[in-house]
């Protein structure tokens, strides 16, 4: 059992090094959405954790998002992954919130920035930016 456990281990430390391919990041990607739910202080959370970082460096240096307001970031992500409003609105929990952030009538919350960050693979600071909501002026 030790030994297995040890074997484990290393196996976990030895197979993953820095992602320098397209292929690389996709096993990692892959990976990671096997382990996502790992229990914390388990070998795969640790696992886990290292390909959070990898992931995230890689696409820092091979990911160039436009530089474009978050809505059309998200509008972009969600045609290219084949996804809809209301897949969003399953992963956020109010359809109508969603309606209204991708009709710039309400801004993104926090919440909806973690949820959609891990949903369509955008870095979060991406859905930070500043943008205008539409009538603005008819609110107040």
């Amino acid at each position: 059992m030790f030994i297995d456990k040890i074997t484990k281990i290393e196996m976990t430390k030895s197979q993953w090094f820095l992602l320098a391919t397209e292929q690389d990041y996709n096993a990692a990607i892959n990976r990671y959405d096997e382990i996502k739910h790992a229990a914390k202080g388990t070998d795969e959370h640790k696992e886990k954790l290292l390909l959070a970082h990898l992931i995230s460096e890689y696409e820092k240096t091979t990911r160039n998002l436009p530089d474009i307001d978050p809505i059309e970031l998200i509008k972009i992500r969600m045609e290219e992954m084949g996804y809809k409003p209301s897949d969003l609105a399953k992963a956020y929990g109010d359809k109508g919130t969603v309606s209204k952030v991708l009709n710039y009538k309400q801004s993104l919350s926090l919440t909806m920035i973690r949820k959609f960050s891990e949903l369509l693979k955008i870095p979060p600071q991406s859905l930070l930016k500043e943008y205008h909501l539409k009538n603005l002026e008819n609110q107040q």
